[in-house]
């Protein structure tokens, strides 16, 4: 044994099989590098410029309806489009292509320009629960589709280009690289265990209690203990369920409610729109059994030391392994102590 929140150390990723380096000793050392500019947040309820408001028009020029809950459409500047030929290109085994069709959505996940996700009420935040279901369902009904990614990214630090909130689906005829990785590492573990790797896992941190930050009837919110990002957490079904389309009522509440939670601890942490990139992981569709699938949901937010200081993926990170500084009980012990109520609650909008 030896003392983790002092010693350099590498951590295990069980869903990926890779490893994260872990130093704190690091994480006093002065900051003299890149300073964000602190992102405004006073948007209006409604901005007549914008291409995602009800009623405007979009840069393709279609227009939205005047819609009031949550809205859906194909990107108009998708990355995946569903009609592409099927093409190879292999030039000695070395040079390697082939087409990728898909699908890609956008859901603004309210009519308020102005609302993120912590400051929507639980019951708005199911309404986009229900969406991601009934997205999901309707995408893997299409028997070409075997991948159905659900994300959002948050703010302009994340490269959002809309400051409307909104998130985004695309579904694609292959397994993403990071998907294939899960998929490995949970049915290697399922076919020896006979049970998911998260279901025990899950076990031996709610034991534990160090990393835990939000703990209901059906979801756990925890910071994993390969947590790479300073803030990454991660939201795991207590119910060994492989897909959000098998999520009953009450699992879809009581996720609005982790999310809206658990978003606005982030907020508080620094009394910001905390960006992030957050996705869920759930198991590929129209490719036979995948019971060693557990759905689970990412939440990667690149802030560090302020609202303008974030975390660089670079040089020993992009070229050897993710390194943090902040270890996952320490960075779990900040988002646990903040409030539940929203900072911006009792101040003029």
């Amino acid at each position: 044994m030896f003392a983790i929140n002092d010693v350099p150390h590498t951590r295990l990723n069980l869903l990926t099989g890779e490893r994260v380096l872990v130093s704190p000793h690091r994480s006093k050392r002065p900051w003299q590098g890149q300073v964000e500019d602190l992102a405004t947040d006073n948007r209006p309820e409604y901005d007549p410029k914008c291409y995602l408001c009800p009623g405007n028009s979009r840069a393709d020029g279609d227009q939205n309806p005047k819609y009031t809950k949550p809205f859906v459409f194909v990107n108009d500047f998708s990355a995946l489009l569903k009609d592409s030929p099927d093409g190879q290109i292999n030039v000695d085994n070395l040079l390697i292509a082939e087409t990728e069709r898909g699908i890609c959505k956008v859901i603004a996940f309210s009519p308020r320009h102005d609302l993120t996700l912590p400051e929507m009420s639980i019951a708005d935040l199911k309404l986009v629960v229900e969406v991601w279901k009934s997205e999901f369902q309707e995408l893997a009904a299409l028997p070409w589709i075997n991948y159905i990614q659900i994300f959002e990214n948050k703010g302009a630090i994340m490269g959002c280009s809309n400051p409307h909130p909104h998130g985004q689906i695309w579904a694609q005829n292959t397994l993403p690289v990071e998907i294939e990785k899960e998929d490995q590492q949970q049915k290697i573990y399922f076919d020896k265990h006979g049970k998911s790797i998260l279901s025990d896992y899950l076990e031996t941190e709610l034991r534990e209690k160090t990393r835990i930050i939000i703990d209901n009837e059906h979801f756990v919110a925890l910071v994993p203990f390969w947590a790479a990002w300073p803030y990454e957490t991660m939201i795991i079904s207590k119910r060994h369920i492989t897909n959000i389309a098998d999520f009953t009522d009450a699992e879809s509440e009581d996720l609005a409610k982790t999310l809206k939670e658990l978003t606005t601890r982030y907020d508080n942490i620094f009394n910001t729109s905390f960006p992030y990139s957050a996705g869920m992981h759930q198991a590929p569709v129209n490719l036979g059994e995948q019971a060693h699938w557990h759905w689970h949901m990412h939440f990667y937010p690149p802030l560090l030391r302020s609202a303008t200081v974030k975390k660089f993926m670079v040089g020993y990170e992009m070229l050897a392994n993710p390194q943090r500084d902040i270890t996952a009980e320490m960075a779990a012990e900040t988002i646990r102590n903040q409030s539940t109520t929203h900072y911006k609650e009792g101040t003029n909008r």
